[in-house]
């Protein structure tokens, strides 16, 4: 530093005799001129640069803006498709819970008339049954009879000792063993029945 305070005090003692503050300030020649300088700098910065960077900062605003104004639409457009899909989802539900029902209120036919094919198919299977027992009784009936006829024919020829080959005769005899023989069971089965 010694030799930077050395030159300086040359120079001050080149141009004069300069006394203190004096010699950090330059001289008024030197003010002008870097007023000029600067005026003329200030004109081009701004002439030149300060219209780029306020475009810059509009453009750069707009495209704030305009994301902000996309963000807002695209939060709006959200919140409907979230209210839709909300409607769309109450729907779903309501339509489920009716198909719930129907299926129940089919079910239910569906086993009542299921029931009701049963109880008719049993009722129809009961009928059938009575009507093969009665036939079959018919049938049993009518053999024991062709069966107890023979035999009490054959029977009453030995009793008798007169044959009773004649169809008629026969016919007569049975039917009135019979008949006998149904009266007598008749009159000893018990009330109650």
């Amino acid at each position: 530093m010694s030799a930077l305070t050395a030159e300086v005090a040359v120079l001050a003692a080149a141009e004069g005799d300069v006394d203190g503050i004096q010699l950090f300030l330059p001289a008024s020649y030197d003010i002008v001129w870097s007023a000029v300088v600067m005026v003329a700098v200030g004109l081009m910065f701004y002439k030149l640069v300060l219209p780029k960077f306020t475009a810059i900062l509009d453009e750069r605003t707009a495209k704030i803006e305009g994301g902000l104004s996309k963000a807002e639409h695209a939060q709006a457009e959200a919140d409907a498709l979230l209210a839709q899909y909300k409607a769309q989802l109450q729907e779903a539900r309501t339509d489920a819970a009716r198909i719930r029902e129907e299926a129940r209120g089919e079910a239910t036919a569906i086993v009542a008339e299921a029931k009701a094919k049963a109880s008719e198919e049993s009722a129809r299977i009961f009928e059938t049954a009575q009507r093969q027992i009665e036939a079959e009784r018919q049938q049993a009936s009518t053999s024991l009879r062709n069966d107890v006829g023979a035999l009490a024919t054959e029977l009453a020829s030995k009793i008798v000792g007169e044959s009773l080959e004649d169809t008629a005769r026969q016919s007569r005899v049975v039917d009135r063993f019979l008949d006998e023989l149904e009266a007598s069971a008749l009159t000893t089965a018990p009330k109650g029945k």
